[in-house]
Formats: C-alpha cells, sequence, structure tokens
C-alpha cells in the first residue's frame, strides 16, 4: 500500500488477511486469542496509518480482533466517552483485545477512575477484571484515597474461587499492594502464600514468577538493590 491517501477499511482489512498466519492464529488460540497478524507487523500498519478517531471506529465495528487491535493502536482514547468503552469491553471478549482496550484507551483517557468504579463490582467477571486491573494501576500510580486493607480483604474472600481472568486481575492487584506498600507486605505475603494462586504458574527462565509472594520478593529485592 504505497499511497498517501488515507487507507479505505477494505484495504486495511486486505492487508490483515495477507497478514494472517495461521501458526500465529494456532498459538493465540491457546491463550484465549483469535488473531492470526504478527503484533510488530500491527504496529507498523498503525504507525502508518497514525492516528484517527473515525477510522478507529470503522475498525472496531468490524468485529474482527486484529482490526479491533489496530483500532486501538490508532485511536484517540480520550475522544471516547465512558458509555462507549463500556460497550467496548463488553464486546471484548479475547484477552489481547481486552487487555489492550484497558491498558491503551481507558487508563489514557479521562474516564478511568469512574470506570473503575462501576466495572470492580459487575457481575461479569471479564468486566470486573477490567476494574481490578485499574485498581492495581491505581494502587502503583495514585493510591490515595484507595481502601487497601479493604481490597486485601475482598482479594482474600474471593480469588480462590474467581474466574481465570479476574483471578489474574485480583492476583496482579495483591502483588501491587505487597509490592508498593511496605506496612501491607506481610499481610499480602500471607494471603498469597495461604491461597496458592499461580503457584504452580509455568514461568520461562529469567521472567518473574506471577505468584505473589514470589512476584512481591523479586520486585522488592529489585527496589533495594
Amino acid at each position: 500500500m504505497t499511497t498517501t491517501t488515507p487507507p479505505t477499511l477494505d484495504e486495511v482489512m486486505a492487508e490483515l488477511a495477507e497478514l494472517a498466519d495461521p501458526r500465529i492464529r494456532e498459538v493465540n488460540e491457546r491463550h484465549g486469542d483469535d488473531h492470526a497478524v504478527n503484533l510488530t507487523r500491527l504496529r507498523a500498519v498503525a504507525k502508518r496509518i497514525k492516528k484517527n478517531q473515525p477510522f478507529a471506529l470503522e475498525l472496531w465495528a468490524t468485529g474482527d480482533s486484529a482490526a479491533r487491535l489496530l483500532a486501538l493502536l490508532v485511536c484517540r482514547p480520550k475522544e471516547f466517552s465512558p458509555g462507549q468503552l463500556d460497550a467496548m469491553l463488553r464486546e471484548a471478549r479475547t484477552r489481547k483485545v481486552h487487555d489492550w482496550l484497558v491498558g491503551y484507551v481507558v487508563m489514557k483517557g479521562p474516564h478511568a477512575e469512574q470506570l473503575r468504579r462501576e466495572w470492580l463490582g459487575d457481575p461479569d467477571p471479564v468486566v470486573a477484571a477490567a476494574g481490578w486491573a485499574l485498581t492495581a494501576d491505581r494502587v502503583v500510580k495514585e493510591p490515595e484515597g484507595l481502601d487497601l486493607p479493604g481490597l486485601l480483604s475482598g482479594i482474600e474472600a474471593e480469588m480462590a474461587g474467581a474466574h481465570e481472568r479476574l483471578q489474574w486481575e485480583m492476583n496482579t492487584c495483591l502483588a501491587q499492594i505487597g509490592i508498593q506498600h511496605p506496612e501491607l507486605r506481610g499481610r499480602a505475603l500471607e494471603i498469597g502464600e495461604r491461597l496458592g494462586v499461580l503457584r504452580d504458574y509455568p514461568t520461562p527462565a529469567g521472567c518473574t514468577s506471577p505468584y505473589a509472594p514470589e512476584w512481591i520478593g523479586e520486585m522488592v529485592r529489585r527496589k533495594e538493590g
């Protein structure tokens, strides 16, 4: 695609189809995703398109996961309304689209705190997982006003039996409380050890385990030198 004029939806969808690799799809399907495009190549497409909110909405409306990932790269996060983001989250059932929507768009927009509060107790565990992801981000960046002991109590009561997506984000919040807040570190470690969530998660060599006690210990060691 060499034209300097903005691409059409049909042109971009055709390009994404050409970039699709069945081997990538096979690997992604093991992790709850269904796109088949190498993400480095997808980012190159986004770089060429540049930020374009109307086109991002067109891409999202296709329902195609690769197109939706591209939409999240070319959109303007501040231009979404809370209602739009809520609807998009409820449509984003694959893991990568869900994670990028929360991390690349909601966290960078003006509605993160409103949506964090609304999603945290949602009966849909995938929606609630987004609320916990936003909470973990706030634990790191802006913990003032959060009831951290209350969050630990909720994690203690609910994490072990939670849906895997919700469990992952609650565990992230648990670890971040333990890493960032020394006064609560002992309790966070005790909860993590007693519940044992992700204790046996397969972790590649050189990577930090998501098991909260190990994660907390490793990050504290790095911070303290």
